[in-house]
């Protein structure tokens, strides 16, 4: 029997496309293969266990801006399927998703379990059969038959009109890509916390911070991407007990994946605490507040709205001992208070991954995908979504998002042509 839709990868993008192609065209037969013994692996360890379904950022224009890589190509699919459609999606089903401070979207449950329940339940409905246990060990292209492709797996031999590739990172699918003709970009880990020992963030655990970060070399030299701009991301820092986490530090781990791989891990990465103020404005600050608090001491007077352990340690690093009042501090303590809170060098030895966030950026170069349909160019009948395309995001429900915009593109045109 030749079946019509085979989907390899039984995770979000995976489930996502085989309801929207069934429910679009009924009558096909559909079969998900998942290598695994379960199914939406990834979605029910995402956000703690919550799943962070997607972000409230609605307009495809800046909604783009949070992919390193596939900004770009995203824009027109966006304009097709955005966050919008997904919360519609969710919500057509029962689903009710909330919005947190930072954008972020999670099922009002706040368990990934009822995102799972939706998806097994859909598939149910809608007759689509799941293989698990089910790896794919050859793709094969078939000639002059009704089936364009033979799968070798390791639960016998399928035939089918159609695959869809949406496996995410795994590096068996990526060599069968290269084998079809495809190009793979290496695959780079992203979204990490950097690694840092330094006295100036001892015993400083769980506190955080509004901070500019600025990624630079081993040599204390600007780190600049792909587009020639410098790597620099705004947003709160939090100090660890292995170095720095928090939004800025994922941002800038994901823009700069490729180059901080290049380095090893080993790099610098310079921090301004008072991301709204410069040098010479911190300076002009500080002498206004020495000769207004002349007798105060230094350590029980916070000008800026820093955690206080952090401003206790930042004074510490500066030089200005405890007892030390604003009349006393001379013009070189003054000096180095301002370098400690606007340009504060520590260098990073190593990277830890964020929580179970893993994602790497790499995968099948987009210039060989058709962004209208996200078929290959090389391979008729061959389709992508989700991470196995070299697209990723930082943090805050964009990677899934990338994944139901991808699955409902490919889903469109795949039930169009039969």
């Amino acid at each position: 029997m030749v079946l019509d839709v085979v989907i390899v990868g039984g995770g979000a993008a995976g489930f996502f496309a085989a309801i929207q192609i069934a429910q679009q065209n009924p009558n096909l037969q559909i079969v998900i293969l998942e290598r695994g013994k379960e199914v939406l692996n990834k979605v029910k360890i995402s956000g703690g266990g919550r799943c962070n379904v997607t972000h409230a950022e609605f307009i495809p224009n800046e909604l783009v801006k949070a992919y390193p890589r596939g900004r770009k190509e995203l824009r027109g699919p966006f304009h097709s399927f955005c966050s919008g459609d997904t919360v519609a999606f969710f919500e057509e089903r029962g689903v009710k998703l909330k919005i947190e401070e930072d954008g972020r979207m999670f099922p009002e449950t706040d368990s990934s379990q009822t995102i799972i329940d939706c998806f097994t339940s859909e598939v149910d409905k809608l007759g689509i059969k799941v293989n698990t246990n089910c790896a794919v060990k050859n793709i094969t292209p078939k000639q002059g038959d009704t089936a364009s492709w033979e799968l070798d797996t390791t639960q016998g031999i399928l035939q089918s009109k159609t695959i869809l590739i949406a496996t995410g990172s795994n590096p068996k699918i990526w060599q069968q890509m290269e084998t079809l003709g495809h190009s793979v970009i290496s695959p780079v880990p992203s979204l990490f916390t950097f690694n840092i020992k330094d006295d100036r963030i001892s015993e400083l655990m769980g506190v955080s911070s509004a901070a500019q970060v600025s990624l630079l070399d081993g040599k204390g030299r600007a780190i600049k991407l792909d587009d020639g701009k410098k790597a620099i991301a705004n947003g709160p820092l939090l100090i660890t007990h292995w170095g720095m986490s928090g939004p800025a530090i994922l941002k800038l781990s994901a823009w700069g994946a490729r180059e901080l791989h290049a380095l090893n891990y080993q790099f610098k990465i310079q921090v301004n605490w008072l991301p709204q103020l410069n040098a010479d404005e911190v300076l002009g600050l500080l002498k206004e507040i020495k000769s207004s608090e002349a007798k105060k001491t230094v350590f029980n007077t916070r000008p800026f709205e820093l955690p206080k352990r952090l401003w206790f340690k930042i004074l510490g690093a500066a030089g200005i001992q405890e007892q030390l009042n604003w009349a006393e501090v001379n013009k070189k303590q003054l000096q180095n208070l301002v370098g400690e809170l606007t340009s504060a060098v520590y260098n990073v030895n190593g990277k830890t991954t964020f929580k179970e966030e893993f994602v790497t950026a790499g995968g099948v170069d987009l210039k060989e995908i058709d962004f209208k349909t996200y078929e290959s160019k090389i391979c008729k009948n061959l389709y992508f979504a989700g991470e196995v395309l070299n697209i990723d995001a930082i943090t805050g429900g964009f990677n899934f998002q990338n994944a139901w915009t991808g699955a409902f593109m490919a889903a469109k045109a795949i039930a169009k042509q039969f």
